[in-house]
């Protein structure tokens, strides 16, 4: 009979520890984010998000299942007051977030051991191969890059390359181990969040070519400095062999300074003294006209892509794709037939016009998203939570936001809580109508507000959406 009281309870328990789990895998298993969401009780309770049972984590339940088991075991066994079994249930169940750091640290080096075999099993595997290897970083513009590349070679090539924001020492590991063949060229897109970050990515990778994206103010909290993120993006640089390649984007003030400073195989893009860039760009609503300039040879170019981010992307892929060899006419037929990139200013619906840019915003591509909303001659109408990861300069960065939609909008939906009043605080201050500033806590309140906004001559830009760790 006890083992069956215990079952059930522990079960219960189980059940009752999700909500905490969630927290723990959005805060991506870092023991310290998710204590600070607990002790602010920044709970996970949102819809958008889904506990991902990735075999980390199944193994993670398992032990966790196993330990509350065995407390839960050990009180029926030794209390057989009623009143005083209630009470040490009540106390575990209160626990369950420091029960939840327990088992993080009983796992952590079974856990570490397993990452350190794969990455070796995919650095074994990678040098095997004859493939050539492009690391892809920076803050902004990683994975668009890396769609945009992967579509102009892949027609000249057999391409591999990390799925999704798969950027991660795991993920790209994955990538090696699960998805490359017999391929000619592996592309992957490399992430940070922390110093040292691209170092640990770069050492599995080993590229050949390195892409330096936009740098800029992203992850602040975990950087602490946009000095700190130069030097980390620069480690992708330092991964480079000898006789290794790097494309810098020039129109970022902090990638042209790692320009600078890079001594070896060097080209630079979207600056007019570079090897490829871009000008009299001409954004409609079915796509944007541009002049690009490939080695100081002018041609017109044409892409259903949107905004000038996009433009940049474009010109950092086309420099790889004439290193490579590649036409100059293959070139242009694949800027031709470009997709947007899932979740990046991505026009998901004409009738109205809905543009989703809900993957990951930053200030730089939240400014250039509202640029684009501007050259519809519709009632404009933003969906956002503001932006976050950015410290101390979150409040003076989201206020600029708000500035920056009350000049080009005509509503705002204001999602979560909190960024609100730094954006409500920007728009009112650049005059705009405080009825047309509407709150949404949950995706259904947003819905049954744009059902009010929105009709046929409608544009609606969604721009950034918020895990369920922010309320």
């Amino acid at each position: 009979m006890i083992y069956i009281i215990t079952c059930i309870l522990a079960g219960v328990f189980f059940c009752w520890s999700l909500v905490f789990f969630k927290s723990y895998q959005l805060n991506q298993y870092k023991i310290k984010n998710f204590m600070r969401d607990i002790i602010l009780f920044q709970f996970s309770f949102g819809d958008k998000n889904k506990i991902v049972w990735t075999k980390r984590f199944l193994r993670f339940s398992i032990l966790y299942f196993i330990l509350t088991f065995g407390i839960f075991f050990l009180i029926n066994f030794l209390v057989k007051n009623i009143a005083l079994l209630i009470l040490n249930y009540a106390v575990v169940f209160l626990l369950a977030p420091l029960l939840i750091t327990v088992v993080h640290l009983l796992i952590l080096p079974i856990e570490s051991l397993i990452k350190k075999i794969y990455i070796l099993k995919a650095k074994r595997k990678l040098r095997k191969k004859k493939v050539l290897k492009i690391g892809i970083t920076g803050s902004f513009g990683k994975t668009s890059t890396k769609n945009i590349l992967t579509h102009i070679l892949e027609k000249d090539f057999k391409v591999c390359v990390t799925p999704l924001n798969y950027n991660t020492e795991m993920g790209i590991t994955k990538t090696i181990l699960n998805v490359l063949d017999d391929h000619d060229i592996f592309i992957a897109e490399m992430g940070a969040r922390h110093r040292y970050d691209i170092k640990k990515v770069a050492d599995i990778v080993e590229p050949d070519i390195a892409i330096i994206t936009t740098i800029g103010k992203a992850h602040l909290e975990t950087f602490c400095s946009l000095s700190n993120i130069e030097k980390t993006k620069y480690e992708l640089c330092e991964s480079l062999k000898s006789d290794g390649k790097a494309i810098f984007n020039g129109d970022s003030k902090s990638t042209l300074k790692l320009f600078q400073k890079f001594s070896g195989n060097k080209f630079l893009v979207n600056d007019k003294k570079g090897f490829v860039y871009s000008e009299n760009i001409i954004c409609t609503e079915k796509g944007t006209l541009f002049d690009l300039i490939v080695d100081k040879k002018r041609l017109k170019a044409f892409t259903p892509l949107l905004g000038k981010c996009n433009i940049d992307n474009i010109t950092t892929a086309v420099a790889v794709a004439k290193i490579l060899n590649i036409s100059e006419n293959d070139i242009l037929d694949a800027i031709k037939t470009l997709q947007p990139t899932p979740h990046r200013l991505e026009i998901i619906s004409n009738n109205p016009i809905i543009i989703d840019d809900s993957y990951n915003s930053n200030e730089i591509g939240f400014m250039e998203a509202l640029d684009v909303l501007s050259k519809f001659d519709k009632k404009k109408i933003v969906v956002t939570p503001g932006i976050v990861e950015l410290g101390e300069e979150q409040s003076q960065t989201n206020f600029k936001i708000g500035c920056k939609i009350a000049d080009v909008a005509d509503f705002i939906v204001i999602m979560n809580n909190v960024n609100k009043n730094d954006i409500y605080s920007g728009a009112i201050s650049h005059n705009f109508n405080k009825k047309n500033i509407f709150f949404a806590n949950s995706r259904k309140q947003q819905q049954e507000i744009l059902k009010l906004l929105v009709n046929e001559v409608s544009v609606v830009l969604f721009e950034n959406d918020l895990p369920d760790n922010y309320s």
